[in-house]
């Protein structure tokens, strides 16, 4: 009589790890979309930052248009912008499913290793 008690058992243990085994594959998923969504906005901040370091003689707001330009071909908005002579500051934001990740990235020529640098100036609205 304890076998009939125990029938069907095995479907309810199946069950309950197919349920646990699909809950840690999608925690797996959506860890790996926000990695993908950062590493997709560091880049974007990178190659906008450049763009922006490279034109810096044209003005702030030209400067920050091209990196605008840049970080959109990319698949980003730039969500802020700053361009102190050389050197240009620029923050990348990425939407990918529920994540929207910002990063920051700076280019220009190198700064002297003093610790009293002068700030940006204030930042230009992309």
């Amino acid at each position: 009589m304890s076998r009939d008690r125990e029938r069907g058992s095995a479907t309810v243990w199946a069950t309950v790890v197919v349920t646990v085994l699909g809950a840690v594959f999608g925690g797996v998923l959506l860890l790996g979309q926000a990695v993908v969504a950062r590493h997709r906005a560091g880049a974007a901040a990178d190659l906008a930052a450049l763009a922006a370091a490279a034109t810096w003689a044209h003005g702030p707001e030209a400067a920050c248009a091209t990196a605008s330009r840049v970080a959109g071909a990319q698949g980003a908005v730039v969500a802020e912008c700053r361009v102190g002579g050389e050197v240009a500051e620029v923050a990348a934001r990425v939407r990918a499913g529920p994540f929207t990740p910002t990063t920051r990235s700076r280019a220009g020529p190198p700064l002297p290793a003093t610790p009293n640098r002068a700030p940006l100036p204030a930042r230009v609205a992309p």
